[in-house]
């Protein structure tokens, strides 16, 4: 039995998911690293099981009503945890935020604000004091009535709405109308109204389009359709709805993402005439403080807002210093971390998983919390090498508090500042799962077996390959650049060699490459009929003609639900249920490649419906998932269980991983190119059937890349990746690289975003954009060869790659 007081956070036998019944014991009051190769157990560790029991703990001393209220992790599987603390978990977070959340409302800055604006604004003479909510634009007291809060309305007109007025209603003259049968009774409904559904619509009067596209009446009558031959078609009552009105209704309600991107391109999107995109009720716009409104403020970038309120609160009233002292210490904590560019209207849905994340920890920052363990998941994700420092010193501060900080990363400059370190692995997947070293990150050197010991401890014995630079074959070049803070920059991107594009959180590396260049790849490839996405963002763009085909390669999740899962993304789900299918056992029984699915009717577990799992409702408490009770996970029925291939039955080989599916499926050329290019990206240690919810960010990228290289490419490909090494051991990463540079040895063309000095090094070109982020960011710096940007004096990238080039 341990001592009350013991020093040590202690797991035994800890099992979840690839973890061989692990035993470590981690002293607190440290900031203690785990390390491993992707897919080691590293995060299975850290928050699968020592996060998620604390969090069992503390959901047992809470009332079984409020249990119900909050989202639980369920028990992890080990023996026993002692000495742990209550823990606050920070992961990178992967579902969107909703498009109301914003930099203010994480933090809670705009709760500050608004107080600030409610006791200490200037009032027009004679105006009622408002309450703080009366200055936010997500309550029904402040939000704009007109646009309900969001600062932008959608309007159409005739022309998005009939692109082509030659044709008639029954040809097809309103192509917002739905197709099949729906926009067959619209146009039944007007033929009943007494409209001419065949004259040409530029024919047809005035008023009588003005109706037909925009009334808000929803007349009721009795159609009589035209007989079909064979087809007896009774009358019905038919309604009718407006071209605008179907548009709006759509866009506004539909839970398909197709839908309503189809109704999207009937709207343009304007700023609210009533509010002027200040969200806000005009009352609360009449309040200034400094002499700015609300709105004003909220626009400016952090760093700007602490200029005002430092000058606006010197002399002032003692109500308008201590809420300007508040904000100011709590924005200190945001540019601490680097992100004094954002604005506190900046959406959520604009951040990067790393931005939110450290908004989260500025928030924490500030919370006085001690005594408890931080789990944080790859802090410095998204960090340049310069905003990695103030990282470390905030990290520094979170553990002086009295606090316990527990961090996954894969920076090596992060693991060198470690007091403990836990080093995972030695591979993936089940040749992973060992704590291989826990102690002081010097001890590490002791350990031969640790895929990380070589990157910790560079050896000066083997220096690093040099490979010669690329000749570009051509340039793409884009002139006066317009884009958020990337202004009347021209710039120009080599073809056929490798080019990194670097700088810090927020200097407008995503925006050049993944919005402008992106852009006007995407328009030259859609014609004249796009939307001009990139045309609107440059004034010029030449060499495009060269590109034969643009792929660009996000961390957007693969899906959106458990049923999506690597092996049906990557297509090789379809072969493996021919292959099924072809068994004698299956051809027997009529079994078509259908009936190996879990997503429709015939084969699958009708219990679960094919999830293998079912929720289980227990009154007070929340509803918890259990295994099915009648396939018990397997998510077949028995019958198509019976089938075997090579003694396996389908649900086998979903639980198989990539690793040992590539041994299954020698022979198969299908399944071999599938897997080949899974395990060239390092995804061997993932199981065929994860759902697509449980992937990193990284790891959908890395799918989606495997994807690409299955293809059989034709013709010059110019491949765009926004950080394809977050959330990658070095070790990974070598393995990505190999991968990226053969596409370039291919007579390809790739760009990426980086902030990996050590990728950015092995890189043919590199574009350098700063110097600073926001406002003080958003042009090109520096280009040239690594070692021409390593050597510029104004490039904040440049110590950091010289560093690690050895010049």
């Amino acid at each position: 039995m341990h001592s009350p007081h013991d020093p040590y956070v202690r797991v035994r036998g800890a099992r979840e998911h690839n973890l061989q019944d692990v035993n470590v014991d981690i002293p607190r009051d440290t900031l203690t690293v785990f390390t491993g190769v992707s897919g080691s157990g590293k995060s299975s560790l850290a928050f699968g099981t020592i996060y998620a029991e604390a969090q069992r703990r503390y959901f047992e001393s809470v009332a079984p009503y409020a249990r119900r209220l909050i989202h639980q992790v369920g028990a992890p599987a080990v023996g026993e945890i002692t000495g742990l603390p209550p823990a606050v978990s920070l992961e990178q977070r992967r579902s969107a935020p909703g498009a109301r959340s914003s930099v203010g409302t994480v933090t809670t800055l705009s709760n500050s604000l608004r107080m600030l604006f409610s006791r200490a604004g200037e009032y027009p003479t004679g105006a009622e004091r408002l309450d703080s909510d009366s200055f936010s634009p997500n309550t029904a007291a402040g939000a704009c009535p007109e646009c309900h809060g969001l600062g932008r309305i959608h309007r159409t007109d005739e022309e998005l709405l009939v692109p082509d007025p030659s044709l008639s209603i029954r040809e097809g003259a309103i192509a917002a109308w739905p197709g099949a049968w729906q926009g067959k009774n619209l146009r039944d409904v007007l033929d009943t109204l007494g409209y001419d559904v065949d004259r040409p619509w530029r024919e047809l009067a005035a008023k009588d389009r003005e109706w037909i596209l925009f009334t808000d009446e929803q007349p009721v009558v009795t159609v009589h359709p035209v007989r079909d031959a064979g087809r007896i078609q009774r009358p019905y009552q038919g309604t009718y709805m407006s071209a605008r009105r179907y548009v709006l209704h759509t866009f506004a309600d539909t839970k398909s993402r197709t839908l309503r991107a189809k109704a999207e391109r009937f709207l343009t999107s304007v700023p609210c005439p009533v509010c002027g995109g200040s969200r806000l009720r005009p009352e609360a716009m009449a309040v200034t403080f400094a002499g700015r409104t609300i709105a004003e403020l909220a626009a400016l970038p952090l760093s700007a807002l602490a200029e005002v309120l430092t000058g606006a609160g010197a002399g002032g009233e003692e109500t308008a210093r201590v809420l300007t002292g508040d904000l100011l210490a709590r924005i200190g904590t945001v540019t601490e971390l680097g992100l004094g560019y954002l604005s506190l209207d900046r959406t959520a849905p604009t951040l990067s998983s790393g931005e939110l994340q450290r908004l989260r920890l500025a928030t924490q920052l500030r919370s006085g919390l001690f005594g408890v363990v931080y789990v944080l998941d790859e802090p410095s994700a998204g960090l340049h090498p310069a905003d990695t420092e103030s990282l470390l010193g905030v990290l520094g501060r979170l553990k002086e508090a009295g606090n316990s900080v527990f961090v996954v990363e894969h920076q090596m400059d992060v693991v060198r500042r470690a007091d403990w370190l836990v080093d995972v692995g030695p591979l993936a997947g089940e040749h992973g799962g060992r704590v291989l070293h826990s102690g002081p990150p010097e001890g590490l050197a002791e350990v031969p077996e640790s895929a990380t010991r070589r990157f910790l401890f560079p050896s000066e014995d083997e220096p690093e390959p040099v490979r010669e630079t690329r000749t570009p074959s051509g340039w793409i070049r884009l002139s006066k650049v317009e884009r958020h803070n990337v202004r009347g920059v021209d710039a120009a991107f080599p073809l056929g060699v490798f080019t990194a594009v670097t700088g810090v959180s927020g200097s407008g590396k995503s925006t050049l490459v993944g919005q402008v260049l992106a852009g006007a790849l995407a328009d030259r490839e859609a014609g004249e009929e796009a939307a001009g996405a990139g045309e609107q963002f440059c004034a010029s763009a030449s060499g495009l003609e060269a590109v034969d085909r643009l792929v660009q390669v996000d961390q957007k999740p693969i899906g959106r639900t458990p049923r999506s899962n690597l092996a049906t993304y990557t297509g090789l789900f379809d072969t493996v249920r021919k292959l099924f299918a072809r068994t004698e056992t299956a051809r027997e029984r009529g079994y078509t490649a259908g009936r190996f699915s879990f997503n429709v009717s015939g084969g699958r577990c009708e219990t679960c419906q094919g999830e293998g799992f079912v929720s289980v409702e227990l009154l007070f408490l929340p509803s918890t998932y259990a295994p099915c009770p009648d396939c018990h996970g397997a998510r077949y029925n028995p019958e198509t269980l019976e089938v075997t291939l090579r003694g396996l039955t389908v649900a086998q080989v979903l639980d198989l991983t990539v690793e040992s599916a590539a041994d299954f499926f020698s022979g198969t050329p299908a399944a071999e190119r599938a897997l080949t290019t899974l395990l060239d990206v390092g995804l061997g240690y993932l199981r065929l059937g994860q759902p697509a919810t449980e992937l990193s960010g990284g790891e959908a990228q890395r799918i989606k890349l495997a994807s690409e290289l299955q293809r059989t490419r034709r013709g010059h490909t110019l491949y765009l990746l926004d950080e394809p090494t977050t959330g990658l051991h070095p070790a990974d990463v070598e393995v990505l690289m190999r991968q990226l540079h053969g596409l370039v040895d291919a007579h390809n063309t790739v760009v990426i975003v980086e902030h990996d000095m050590a990728v950015v090094a092995g890189a043919d070109h590199v574009i350098d954009l700063g110097p600073g982020g926001g406002d003080r960011g958003g042009r090109i710096v520096a280009t040239g060869t690594p070692q021409e940007v390593a050597r510029s004096a104004e490039s904040l990238t440049a110590p950091y790659l010289a560093k690690t080039l050895g010049s």
